[in-house]
Formats: C-alpha cells, sequence, structure tokens
C-alpha cells in the first residue's frame, strides 16, 4: 500500500481523547466496533465479516525500522527488507521462495517486476494494458522462435505470457480493475500448477490534504483493499482456508492533522491480515498511547513491533519452513521476533 497507509483511520482507537482532539476533521462518524480499545473502518467491512469468522486480523503500532520521511527510502526498504536504502537488490519476499524452493510460483499485478518479489527466477508479473492484446498467433510464433533458436529461459517467459487469462490483460474503465484483477488471480491461485504467491501493488495513500473520514481519498483507497480482499475470498474457495493475505506499507502518518485536513508522512502503522492461516481474530498489539510523551519525535505513532517479523512469520507459515532459516537467509540474522504461534495456525 504505498504513500504511508495511515493505521489510525484503518484501525482507529476506541475513546483517545489524544486522537480527537489532534484530529478534528478526520474522525470517523462510523466504525465496526472489533473490541473494546480498537474499531475497523467501514470501508473494510470484508474484514469485519472475516472478523467474525476468526479469518480476520491486525497488527497495530507497527513499521518497518525506517524512521525517515522519503517515499522512495521507505518503499525500497519495505520490500527488500534491509537496513539502509537501495543497499540490496532483491526484495524479502523473493528470497524467502527461494530458500524455500517456491521458484516461479510467484504473480505480481504490477510493472515492473516489484522489488519484492526480485530474488527467485521466474516469477511473473504484468498489468491490464489498453488497446489491443497480441493475438494467440503471434504468441505462437514468438514461442515456436525461441524454441528453434534454443532461448530455454525466454521460451519459459513465453509459456508463462500465455497462461495468462485475457481479462487480466485487459485494463477496466480509468484503469482500475481491481475486482477483476482478484478474480482472475484466485482463479490461478487455486489451481494445482498454478502461483502459490500474489502481490498486488496498490497506492494513493499518501493523503497530505482532504484526507477524509468514513469517506474521502484515504478511505477509497481503503475500498480499493477490500475489494480485493472480498474477490480473493469468493474466489479462492477452498483454497481460502489455507491462505494468508496481509498488507504492507512502507509508513504511518502523522496523528495530528495538518492544517489541509489530510496527515503528513509518520511511522507506526498497521498490517491487515486475512485469510484460513489466521489463529484468531486479534488486534496484535503492545500499543503506545497517543499521549505525546509517547509519539515518536512527539508527532507520530510510534511502531513497537518491527512489521518484518510479521512478514517473516508469515513466510515460514505458509512455505513451510523454519522462522530461524528465513531469519538467517532472508533477514542476515536480524533480531526478529518469533511470531507464528501468536498469529497463525501451525
Amino acid at each position: 500500500l504505498r504513500g504511508g497507509m495511515d493505521g489510525l483511520t484503518a484501525i482507529p482507537v476506541i475513546g483517545d481523547k489524544n486522537l480527537k482532539k489532534k484530529r478534528k476533521k478526520l474522525i470517523l462518524e462510523e466504525t465496526l466496533k472489533l473490541n473494546s480499545d480498537f474499531a475497523l473502518h467501514p470501508k473494510l467491512h470484508s474484514f469485519y465479516d472475516l472478523w467474525q469468522n476468526n479469518q480476520a486480523a491486525f497488527v497495530h503500532a507497527t513499521s518497518i525500522p525506517y524512521t525517515g520521511r522519503s517515499h522512495f527510502d521507505g518503499q525500497n526498504l519495505m520490500e527488500s527488507g534491509g537496513n539502509v536504502p537501495y543497499q540490496e537488490k532483491t526484495g524479502w519476499l523473493g528470497r524467502g521462495m527461494m530458500a524455500a524452493n517456491h521458484i516461479g510460483e510467484g504473480l505480481a499485478l504490477a510493472l515492473p517486476m516489484p522489488l519484492l518479489l526480485r530474488g527467485v527466477p521466474l516469477n511473473d508479473n504484468y498489468y491490464p494494458a489498453k488497446g489491443s492484446l497480441p493475438s494467440k498467433i503471434v504468441l505462437e510464433s514468438l514461442s515456436s522462435a525461441y524454441r528453434e533458436n534454443g532461448e530455454i529461459n525466454l521460451q519459459m517467459v513465453m509459456d508463462i505470457i500465455r497462461k495468462r487469462p485475457l481479462s487480466m490483460m485487459m485494463s477496466g474503465r480509468n484503469g482500475r480493475n481491481h475486482r477483476s484483477l482478484a478474480k482472475e488471480t484466485a482463479k490461478l491461485l487455486s489451481l494445482n500448477d498454478g502461483p502459490s504467491v500474489a502481490v498486488f501493488d496498490l497506492d494513493g495513500f499518501d493523503t497530505h490534504a482532504a484526507q477524509g473520514g468514513v469517506n474521502g481519498l484515504h478511505a477509497d483507497h481503503l475500498e480499493d483493499v477490500n475489494d480485493i480482499v472480498e474477490e480473493l475470498r469468493k474466489n479462492l474457495g477452498n483454497t481460502f482456508e489455507n491462505t494468508l493475505i496481509l498488507t504492507l506499507t512502507e509508513f504511518g502518518r502523522t496523528v495530528k492533522q495538518n492544517g489541509g485536513n489530510g496527515t503528513e508522512h509518520g511511522w507506526g502503522s498497521a498490517i491487515l491480515m486475512a485469510g484460513g492461516l489466521l489463529k484468531k481474530a486479534q488486534v496484535h498489539t503492545d500499543w503506545p498511547g497517543l499521549k505525546k510523551k509517547n509519539l515518536y519525535e512527539g508527532r507520530d505513532l510510534l511502531s513497537t513491533l518491527d512489521a518484518r517479523a510479521v512478514y517473516l512469520s508469515a513466510m515460514a507459515v505458509c512455505f513451510h519452513v523454519e522462522p530461524e532459516l528465513l531469519r538467517r537467509e532472508v533477514f542476515w540474522g536480524d533480531n526478529l521476533s518469533d511470531l507464528t504461534a501468536s498469529l497463525f495456525k501451525i
């Protein structure tokens, strides 16, 4: 979720006078109550339905270790899992797939291939294009030429392209085709020989002005996330029981609204999760509070949990590998907590 998803809007804390004081124009009039401490933005209603069945959970007051305020640096570290911007050329998910021998089992709905998935060969990536598509004859001709010239890798790439459903290669109105993409992705994930990992790349969360509350810019983008999860849930069928969906973002947003009724770049945010591999419905957090003395630099929700620990634990469960292997092979031995027993079915 590029731009800095606002965890305090997605998962607002209930009854905190500090939030009400600092966000007078951004307070949600309506929420979906999760427990005595936290609620859910109403645009995330599919998550709420899943919550009732122990198939949705959230991690709050979390972020990657990056505490700067650059989208470019933050997104690079969000995907690489590193500690220094631009130092790593592969992504934590790609390295995790490689460590678990999940080669050629990734699908990214983005162009170019996201850094997140780099590091494992033969993953697939594309995004719906406007205009005409190459005909079946053209694809067959290219594929044949690669075979005749002994271009094994290119032949494998062409085979990947030919497997793409036509509906996933055509853009919807104004290029916003999230539901159709999610529907077709779910079908592919359900295939025995289909991808085991899919990545959706959504932007627009950088709401410096007119952020809105129940409705508005940020709410619209949360709705996109909700729509994708809803389509995945409906179309994965029984596969949903063996699925884990989670979000990542480069940082959160300031607790206090600005003069334009928006928020600035912050630190702590939240991770949204759904799927049958979740242990239970919960808001997992070491909540730091919103008093100024408890904020990062007096302005941001503190991150009390390294988000990479969540991603490490998620990969351990989904790829059936030991967390220690991933900690060593993917995150260079960084001191990341093993959250598998706390968050997921094992």
